[in-house]
């Protein structure tokens, strides 16, 4: 790409690394350029977290804000109703208003954290498309809003195309999906004035049809732009780890845990992951993730440091670095390592060290648990676990117990009380 942006948030798209596509780079930087622009992101309400998969986007919206336009952080209490196929193998679990509205309130306090509700003309706005969806007649929409989609094209699309190429089913509630979807753009559009809507390059299908769909019911030029979708340089899905999904809210996933996460990027991703998930200078990025050595390690510690800090807070960041420092370089226990607590009663006649690795999160089955201490992989007090019978009680744990999985992953374990 040679373009050469002039807007400030064209250029930051651009030297950072957010921008996989667009659908007029032009246009949509003359846009921005000339004025306060309202821009969305919408996340179904899948899950009561988002994850650092969706980080990227949400930085996207942090950005939009600092650069002086409107992010709109739209909540999918309608969509999620239905379930978005994009390259899905099978069909989303349903779920019920109560555990949606749920969701929902989880998600919020992660975008707290990032936009400004509260500020001046380009305050950011949170929405929910059940306001327009839920209330829409059948009939109606369909003559009105489904006229517009050729079942030819929506066929074409590579989301729903992989699927049926794999002879897997897709019902018709998830076709669905995409023209709901783009019903938000127009309603987003018609209410709001909003004239981008941005996303992972997976939503690239469900972007353009609610361009085009608003070009036809109003005559109104609008954009979209895609983030690439993201894995590490040894191939993993970003957001994934031996633990499961990396969570922003620190209910479902410790400060610390979070911290360590970004302290073990592997090398190669440093440089890259300090430009997308840090406001830090580009020049400074660039000089840290070009360090050898001992010394990329440092680097790691100003990543993890600053992206905790801004999921968490500095003191979160500072609290989960000074552990760090204790448990590797001391030996220690550390102050904020992930803690289980067990009762008297579960430890009075015994509790097995299989069941306690599991329930503190360092295996997820029993059966993960006995291959761990199999292969010298699970230490306590930094003595290796040789012994998947080994059961522990009331006098064993009369001080805190420090669990190891491996070199990064650790938890304290002690009696409640």
């Amino acid at each position: 790409m040679t373009y050469h942006p002039k807007s400030d948030f064209m250029h930051v798209m651009m030297s950072r690394g957010y921008l996989a596509d667009c659908t007029d780079y032009q246009g949509l930087d003359e846009a921005l350029s000339a004025g306060m622009v309202t821009a969305y992101i919408g996340y179904d309400a899948t899950a009561r977290s988002l994850h650092v998969g969706h980080l990227l986007n949400v930085m996207m919206l942090r950005w939009l804000q600092k650069c002086g336009h409107r992010p709109i952080t739209l909540m999918g209490g309608g969509t999620t109703k239905v379930g978005d196929p994009s390259f899905r193998s099978d069909e989303r679990p349903l779920l019920g208003p109560d555990q949606i509205a749920a969701n929902i309130d989880g998600m919020k306090q992660v975008f707290a954290k990032y936009l400004d509700y509260d500020r001046g003309p380009n305050a950011a706005m949170m929405l929910d498309n059940a306001e327009w969806l839920d209330g829409l007649n059948y009939l109606d929409f369909l003559r009105d809003i489904g006229r517009h989609f050729s079942v030819n094209r929506m066929l074409s699309f590579e989301s729903v195309k992989s699927r049926l190429d794999r002879e897997q089913s897709l019902s018709f509630l998830e076709f669905n999906y995409m023209i709901l979807q783009a019903y938000d753009f127009l309603e987003l559009n018609r209410r709001y004035g909003c004239v981008l809507q941005m996303g992972g390059s997976d939503q690239w299908g469900n972007i353009v049809n609610g361009i085009d769909l608003t070009r036809r019911v109003l005559d109104t030029q609008i954009y979209g732009l895609t983030t690439p979708l993201l894995t590490t340089s040894d191939g993993r899905k970003m957001g994934k780890s031996q633990g499961g999904a990396i969570w922003l809210n620190a209910d479902l996933l410790s400060p610390y845990a979070f911290w360590q996460f970004w302290r073990n990027t592997t090398d190669a991703d440093v440089g890259r992951f300090l430009r997308l998930y840090t406001e830090m200078d580009l020049d400074e990025c660039a000089r840290l993730g070009a360090l050898g050595g001992s010394e990329i390690n440092a680097a790691k510690v100003v990543l993890a440091n600053a992206v905790t800090t801004l999921c968490h807070g500095a003191e979160a960041a500072a609290a989960a670095e000074a552990t760090a420092r204790e448990v590797f370089e001391k030996g220690g226990t550390g102050d904020d390592l992930p803690t289980l607590e067990l009762g008297a009663d579960e430890v009075a006649a015994g509790i097995s060290i299989v069941q306690v690795l599991v329930r503190a999160g360092l295996a997820k089955s029993g059966k993960d648990a006995k291959r761990l201490i199999a292969e010298n992989g699970a230490r306590m007090d930094d003595r290796m676990l040789t012994d998947p019978g080994m059961m522990l009680d009331a006098g064993a744990l009369s001080s805190p117990v420090r669990l190891s999985a491996g070199k990064k992953r650790h938890a304290l374990v002690r009696l409640a009380g």
